[in-house]
């Protein structure tokens, strides 16, 4: 970017140019000093996974881009940053580095938006597919993976990788060592370049020494060596400030933080105009023309930043076009110190500019990691506020949650209309204790400021929560969600949920005229405003009412919509596309289709582990049209699993109006016979499990994951096994993904 970026980029936004730069392989200056050994070691090894671990300033990135450079297989390069710590993201870069090099894949960018379980469930088996089935051998680069160093994250990845076949490898560089490597280590499928690999002997040193056109004699250099103990970065500052002083091989200290004192002596050579501008900038972590010219209120940047690539002060370029850069990051970690000391009451209104350029640009997420970085919590609050259902829908909850958690309890309660979407995302992600938490601290809150445009009212948003979760009988939720209705005016993006819930509880108390014409006005508002949660919650319940009506052809058309709607919005993962899935199995029962039902009916059930007792119709109707479905099909003992688990709901929302009735003539229906037909099925419970079978963790770690005790753990996966037919978990694996349970 640079100069070719201005800063307005039409129909580009920020992020989207900043993918790019982050799947193209890093354009590093040409070293005298070559790792051409290490990696055609690591080539011949044969090993699937290659890892590069060390601390900052060890030429990793050096090491990839080299490699990069000269592997005659094509290269995909992923590089990480903070904001790809939820595994949705990640997956979404990996595969986005994947479809540069194999178009193909593109169509699988957007597939790895799965939400919470479906991360793990589906998109990563899915990529890991698409890897297994590449048309020829590649290699996959990910750079500063330490970045995304979350457990969901390491779970995903273990799945990917699991699909690279041989003759292609993943090679990463990180600062510590992933914990999920031990089995490929065991099985000889790892190859390790480590500290002691990335050592410079006097050779090495010799060649950074002749780059920098210093002469030194072999004790001097020796010396050096001993003194920096072959740290790359070390060596090379060494050199740097050698040229026509010295001083520098009279360096002390044994490890790597001698590069506060060798950074300096490096910036000493510089004019205070070319310090500040280093100083101030490294607040960036990405940086480029415009974004630098808005930091500093100056312009130039763009030629700025070229000269500091050319002097080679430790600038990284991210684009082939040399417009977008990153710092080296033990560099950008002094920067930061000098900018600390020297200019310690700019740093607040730096970050609060780059914030301001961030939003501006189409970046928000980047805008609340500035913000959050100086502790600006008030206006952090509204940008989570405007991004945290967005956020979500992208499949991203793991960010939503961070930047929460880095909130506090104490600023979300301060800014109600947040503490209403905390609750509403627990809630959507079938977090139940959250979301009655949340909905707890909602209660108690009092709220008169004004809300924002893309946001309901506090109390609107706070009585529609109450519909949802009906903890207070279908008449209450009633008057909770017509009052939201009445009080989200046509233009807000809120009006087709309102709607939506408005008929949802009508049908509890028995006005179906009143609930369809709620539910077609909910997804007339819905399709308006591209909000797919209500088009496919709005289209099931039509379905439903149709199929009641014995009016068939009229059920499809609502459940083709609803469908339609799941797959153009990538919306695998979400609870509310459990009904959507539920009515579809019945609509393809009722044509005969058999095969198709079965399909749906896997996917329905997946997605129903995710509704609980806090959004209890949901919850209930799921299950209730999912049993309806496997009766037909002779899984007679599936629908009375589904029966106890609707009783056991009904059990803590008893009020549920005409719902209740609904499941006990089901009941009677179905009957109690002693013999049941069909499998048993997977529990909610060993749906979550079920995805952590395909990973190296153990059960214990496994445990960890879910919050449950081993002995819970190692109950539900010797269940799974009975279930699946299953002896190990790789049958259990291979069983799942044939029934539809994982994968696609």
């Amino acid at each position: 970017m640079g100069g070719n970026v201005g800063d307005d980029i039409p129909g580009r936004g920020y992020d989207e140019l900043m993918l790019e730069a982050k799947t193209t392989a890093t354009a590093l200056r040409p070293s005298g000093v070559s790792r051409r050994h290490l990696i055609d070691s690591a080539r011949r090894s044969g090993a699937r996974v290659v890892s590069v671990v060390a601390p900052a300033g060890y030429g990793k990135s050096t090491l990839l881009a080299e490699w990069a450079g000269t592997d005659d297989r094509p290269v995909a390069w992923a590089s990480v940053d903070r904001l790809d710590d939820d595994p949705a993201a990640l997956l979404t870069l990996l595969a986005a580095a994947v479809a540069r090099v194999f178009p193909s894949a593109t169509r699988l960018v957007d597939e790895m938006r799965g939400l919470g379980p479906a991360s793990l469930g589906r998109s990563a088996p899915l990529l890991g597919a698409a890897l297994a089935a590449a048309s020829q051998s590649f290699v996959l680069m990910i750079d500063d993976l330490q970045e995304a160093d979350s457990p969901a994250c390491r779970d995903v990845l273990d799945v990917v990788v699991a699909g690279v076949p041989a003759g292609s490898q993943v090679v990463f560089a990180s600062r510590h060592q992933p914990v999920n490597l031990a089995r490929r280590r065991a099985a000889g499928d790892l190859f390790e370049i480590g500290v002691q690999d990335l050592r410079l002997d006097a050779s090495g040193a010799r060649a950074i020494f002749g780059d920098a056109e210093v002469e030194i004699t072999d004790e001097e250099l020796a010396h050096v060596v001993r003194r920096c103990e072959g740290w790359p970065t070390g060596l090379f500052l060494a050199a740097t400030i050698s040229r026509g002083d010295t001083s520098g091989w009279s360096i002390t200290g044994d490890d790597r933080f001698v590069a506060d004192y060798l950074y300096e002596e490096c910036l000493t050579a510089h004019p205070e105009v070319m310090r500040s501008f280093l100083r101030r900038t490294a607040i960036l972590d990405q940086l480029s023309g415009p974004v630098c010219d808005h930091l500093l209120d100056d312009t130039g940047s763009s030629d700025r930043l070229r000269e500091i690539e050319s002097l080679g002060l430790f600038l990284i370029p991210l684009d082939r076009r040399r417009g977008v850069f990153r710092y080296h990051a033990l560099f950008r970690e002094f920067l930061l110190g000098e900018l600390d000391r020297r200019d310690g009451p700019m740093v607040e209104s730096l970050h609060r500019r780059a914030a301001d350029w961030n939003e501006r640009h189409g970046s928000p997420g980047q805008a609340i990691e500035h913000l959050l970085a100086i502790g600006d919590k008030d206006r952090s609050v509204h940008l989570v506020t405007q991004l945290a259902l967005p956020t979500y829908q992208e499949g991203r909850v793991a960010v939503v949650g961070r930047w929460m958690s880095e909130l506090g309890d104490e600023a979300i309660i301060g800014y109600p209309p947040l503490a209403v979407l905390a609750a509403w995302t627990a809630l959507l992600t079938g977090d139940s204790s959250g979301a009655e938490r949340w909905a707890s601290i909602v209660e108690t809150c009092a709220y008169d400021g004004e809300a924002a445009d893309d946001q309901p009212t506090f109390e609107s948003g706070r009585a529609m929560l109450r519909a949802a979760m009906c903890a207070d009988g279908a008449e209450r939720a009633l008057s909770d969600a017509e009052f939201g209705a009445a009080s989200e005016p046509s233009w807000s993006p809120w009006r087709d949920q309102a709607l939506h819930l408005v008929g949802a509880v009508r049908l509890l108390v028995g006005d179906h005229d009143g609930a369809r014409s709620a539910f077609i006005e909910a997804t007339a508002q819905a399709e308006s405003m591209g909000n797919a949660d209500s088009i496919v919650l709005s289209e099931a319940e039509l379905a439903a009412m149709d199929m009641d009506d014995n009016a068939w052809s009229d059920a499809e058309r609502h459940v083709d919509a609803a469908l339609h709607a799941i797959d153009a919005h990538h919306m695998e993962g979400y609870l509310t596309t459990g009904l959507a899935l539920a009515t579809a199995a019945r609509a393809a029962v009722h044509r005969g289709d058999s095969d198709d039902a079965r399909r749906l009916l896997a996917r329905g059930m997946r997605a129903r582990a995710q509704t609980t007792h806090t959004m209890p119709y949901l919850a209930i109707k799921v299950r209730l049209h999912l049993a309806r479905a496997f009766i037909p099909l002779g899984e007679r003992t599936s629908a009375m699993h589904l029966i106890r688990e609707m009783e056991e709901i009904l059990g803590r929302r008893p009020n549920l109006g005409l719902l209740g009735g609904q499941v006990a003539e089901f009941r009677r229906r179905v009957g109690t016979a002693q013999r049941l037909d069909g499998a048993v099925p997977l529990s909610p419970a060993e749906l979550r499990l079920l995805p952590y079978l395909q990973t190296h963790l153990t059960v214990r770690e496994i445990a960890d994951r879910l919050f449950i005790s081993r002995n819970t753990a190692s109950s539900e996966v010797g269940s799974i096994y009975r279930k699946l037919g299953a002896t190990t978990r790789s049958e259990a694996v291979a069983r799942a993904i044939a029934m539809g349970f994982l994968g696609d």
